[in-house]
């Protein structure tokens, strides 16, 4: 009997298997595209079940899966059969959920796999150890192109950037017009007739002092940077993080020399120690002291199914990736309490909202 799952479900039990089909990933260039020169040989994937920690070796003909309750061998090209079969089914489906396809069912019995996506308390989807299966496990995150992902950063209200209102002292009525103008969502519509009503909106400070003593981890002044990045985001309708970067680089919120934003490419830097740290396991709520989580890279899959694997001993390439392939977004005002004029201690402060999400092309 044939049952549905999410694209991202389908996602993560795709690279899985595709892995173990290969024997094989390469690497993934800044770019997104598959680095011809640097194949990373599978020689064991590690994956949570629910009844415990299961190892999938990679032999020539052959997957050995070791656990608790399992302890067999399956042809890999069985692997590479039903790999297929996902990915010709979640490319072909309008639908965010997707049945699985004749077979696949089955198959999930035979090698005992029944959560599609694996329960870890560490983040992880599973582990993977490279050339040998005494080699150190690598901690992964599959994000693929053919659903939509995860954010970076989801935050919601902790994520928030607080600008204070200056220039005109608005009167109680006029403040209650503003908040009223347009749609729910409609940011920028408000942003935009603060002005014209004559006031200003100064950077003060991110809202959350967890978030706050985080982004100082990457910088004292990082937080006006994200804020500066947020404001552009809603007032320029640019989203790219590499983009928004150049803007920022032209405002130069932070007042530094020339030479250190042209020759050393400091807001660069910045971003990307910013992503990474996303990446290896910062969250806006959760206090971070610059250790990094059981996250050790991401397996990307694209558009045509190809695997990449970004990982944290390839780190330039890894920072440049995120650099390149990552971009704002705009979460529900209710939900992340932003988008309004709200007073405080008898100031009137508007909130904006960070949420970074990697790009779907």
């Amino acid at each position: 009997m044939a049952f549905e799952a999410t694209k991202r479900e389908w996602g993560e039990l795709y690279a899985f298997f595709r892995l173990l089909a290969d024997g094989y990933v390469y690497a993934g260039t800044a770019d997104a595209k598959k680095n011809e020169d640097l194949r990373h040989p599978v020689a064991m994937v590690q994956r949570e079940e629910h009844d415990g920690t299961r190892q999938y070796i990679v032999e020539d003909e052959y997957i050995y899966i070791k656990g608790e309750n399992i302890d067999k061998r399956i042809p890999r090209e069985d692997f590479a059969i039903v790999a297929n079969l996902v990915l010709d089914a979640v490319k072909q489906s309008k639908e965010m959920d997707v049945t699985s396809p004749d077979g696949v069912e089955e198959f999930l019995d035979e090698v005992a796999i029944f959560d599609l996506e694996a329960k870890t308390e560490d983040r992880t989807d599973f582990y993977v150890a490279f050339y040998s299966v005494h080699a150190p496990l690598v901690g992964f995150c599959v994000r693929s192109r053919l659903s939509p992902m995860f954010p970076l950063l989801d935050g919601g209200r902790t994520a928030n950037f607080k600008f204070e209102q200056t220039g005109v002292k608005f009167a109680t009525p006029t403040v209650n017009k503003i908040n009223a103008f347009g749609e729910e969502e409609d940011v920028v519509g408000r942003m935009l007739m603060i002005e014209r009503l004559g006031g200003v909106l100064k950077f003060n400070d991110a809202a959350d002092k967890v978030f706050r003593s985080n982004l100082h981890m990457i910088d004292l002044h990082f937080p006006r940077v994200l804020g500066e990045m947020c404001r552009s985001m809603h007032l320029e309708g640019i989203t790219r993080v590499s983009e928004l970067t150049e803007l920022v680089k032209q405002i130069n919120p932070l007042k530094i020399k020339d030479e250190l934003i042209t020759k050393h490419r400091y807001y660069e830097h910045k971003m990307k120690e910013f992503l990474l740290a996303l990446a290896f396991g910062m969250r806006p709520a959760k206090m971070y002291n610059g250790t990094d989580s059981a996250v050790a890279g991401f397996l990307m899959v694209d558009g045509a199914g190809e695997v990449l694997c970004y990982q944290k001993s390839e780190r330039q390439t890894f920072a440049d990736f995120l650099y390149q392939n990552t971009r704002l977004e705009k979460g529900p005002t209710a939900k992340d309490k932003y988008g309004y004029l709200e007073k405080e201690n008898g100031v009137y402060y508007f909130k904006l909202n960070l949420k970074i999400g990697l790009v779907k092309r």
